[in-house]
């Protein structure tokens, strides 16, 4: 077992290279830790999780931005310990040593990740029960197949903005649009939506230097939509919250649609773009999916495995001394749920080309008390959008080499930048819903997943009983209905079936002669 960091920040006590030193470009940080960011850490994450594991198994000393020394979780096993056990590992990120000592400030780059704030995964204990209670029972008043409608209906308009060209970037102009566009409309907010959003959203999460403003976009958007669910309830996600019997004040709300909306959109943005980008690069998995082999649900369970959305979720802060994969850690040290390298721990996963397909013992929405409680919204918008794009563009090719794609990353995930494809323009569609078979409900707001309409069975009407007759043909007991729209049965027809059932009637010779049979004639 290894002792705990021997590099505190402004203490370096091991070698330091110069400036000029080539060490700097492979991440080596103060004390020769690794650090997880910068070149390395974003252009070869899984060669980095190779290094560490062989330099300190399961669980590995790293740097974070500004030097700040953490543990990353490399191991399968010790990711599920970790996340499963809130006594030893808190999401309290108050519990952070370098917090507390001003080693990290508050304008850090990862500050809109780590700084508490009054939500559920912030919390341990009765409070994170009462917050996550109110999340959870609202994400159950969604319903699943509604949101498959609608993401239907938004990924043909997006298609509509681009089918005329020939061409287009996946990227910017579907992945990171049809979350956004999802979410907002179940939020309550799709006027909200626009161009600026959908950058901060994705800004916020990279530890950029304006990542803090991006922040306070995105919050003072939400925070509007609080104020007037408060003055004007709605059947959506947020007035949902505001009337939960957790009794939530309005920070807490707003916190809790800030985590839901960029969680889902960026989790949701990356699994779309990996997907395509498995369909466009990878001529077996696309021959696969459209020779029916595997359908669009499994390919998205093959990504969540090898290229899941967020690598990595910051963090846990240690309760108090324990130890971890045979590493020594101390109370208030941080550690990261290292999602990527659990999902690719040689323990659980000896063979990286195995089909994983069927198989969800992933760590993609994290595990524990905190796993992610949309999770399945995720997958509906990821299954459903890519679907529809296949279906409007099944001759979708890369346009450049797949050499020439690039990835940004940073401390939560690896996104790729641009995805461009070509395919034969043609002309838009409709992408208006279908129309409905009945009056809607005016109490519906236009992306509720319910259906507004009540079916009920149609009435059977009873036919005229013919009078009887020796050459005519039986028409059954007493009470027989006629067609099912209420009209009598044509010449020939059995009465009471719909058009689609109806049978020649059997010749009346034939009926005469089994029925003396039956008689005893």
């Amino acid at each position: 077992m290894t002792t705990p960091f021997h590099y505190e920040p402004g203490a370096a006590t091991g070698p330091v290279p110069p400036p000029e030193c080539p060490a700097h470009g492979l991440g080596i940080g103060p004390g020769g830790l690794r650090r997880f960011y910068g070149p390395e850490a974003e252009q070869d994450p899984h060669g980095l999780y190779d290094k560490l594991r062989a330099e300190h198994g399961s669980v590995a000393p790293v740097l974070l931005h500004g030097d700040v020394p953490a543990w990353l979780v490399l191991g399968h096993s010790e990711n599920l310990h970790m996340t499963r056990t809130p006594s030893q590992f808190s999401r309290d990120s108050r519990r952070w040593r370098a917090l507390q000592d001003g080693s990290v400030a508050p304008d850090h780059p990862l500050a809109p990740i780590f700084t508490w704030q009054p939500i559920c995964v912030f919390a341990d204990g009765a409070t994170h029960e009462r917050q996550r209670g109110a999340v959870t029972d609202s994400m159950g008043r969604i319903d699943t197949r509604g949101v498959r409608r609608h993401v239907n209906r938004y990924s043909n308009r997006l298609v509509n903005d681009f089918c005329r060209e020939g061409r287009t970037d996946l990227v910017t102009d579907f992945a990171e649009r049809l979350p956004m566009m999802v979410m907002f409309a179940i939020l309550g907010m799709p006027e909200e939506y626009n161009d600026r959003m959908v950058q901060a959203a994705r800004d916020m999460t990279r530890g950029t230097d304006t990542a803090v403003q991006s922040n306070a976009y995105v919050l003072a958007a939400l925070n509007r939509l609080v104020e007037r669910r408060r003055r004007e309830p709605a059947d959506d996600f947020a007035t949902w919250l505001v009337e939960h019997p957790a009794d939530m004040n309005d920070q807490e709300v707003a916190e809790h649609l800030r985590l839901i909306l960029i969680a889902s959109y960026e989790a949701t943005t990356n699994l779309i773009s990996s997907v395509l980008r498995m369909v466009l690069t990878d001529p077996r998995f696309r021959a696969r999916l459209s020779g029916g082999h595997m359908t669009v649900p499994e390919a998205v369970e093959q990504s969540l495995w090898d290229e899941p959305p967020f690598t990595a979720v910051f963090g846990r802060w240690a309760v108090g001394d324990t130890e971890l994969g045979g590493q020594r850690i101390r109370a208030g040290d941080a550690l990261i749920v290292g999602i990527a390298p659990a999902n690719t721990d040689p323990v659980v996963r000896p063979d990286l080309s195995a089909n994983m397909e069927g198989n969800r013992a992933h760590l993609a929405f994290s595990g524990g008390p905190h796993e992610c409680p949309g999770q399945d919204i995720g997958r509906a918008i990821a299954d459903v959008g890519v679907e529809a794009l296949l279906m409007r563009l099944p001759d979708l090719e890369l346009a450049v080499d797949d050499s020439e794609l690039r990835w940004v990353g940073n401390i939560m995930g690896r996104h790729l930048v641009t995805l461009p494809a070509e395919f034969a323009a043609r002309p838009p569609q409709d992408d208006r819903e279908p129309p409905s078979m009945g009056k809607p409900n005016p109490t519906r707001q236009d992306w509720e997943v319910q259906s507004a309409v009540r079916h009920t069975a149609p009435i059977p009407v009873r036919a005229p009983v013919p009078p009887e007759s020796a050459d005519a043909a039986p028409t059954g007991p007493t009470g027989a209905t006629a067609a099912a729209d209420g009209t009598a049965a044509a010449p020939g027809e059995a009465p009471g079936l719909i058009p689609q059932q109806r049978r020649p009637a059997v010749p009346a010779r034939l009926w005469r002669v089994v029925t003396r049979w039956w008689n005893g004639s």
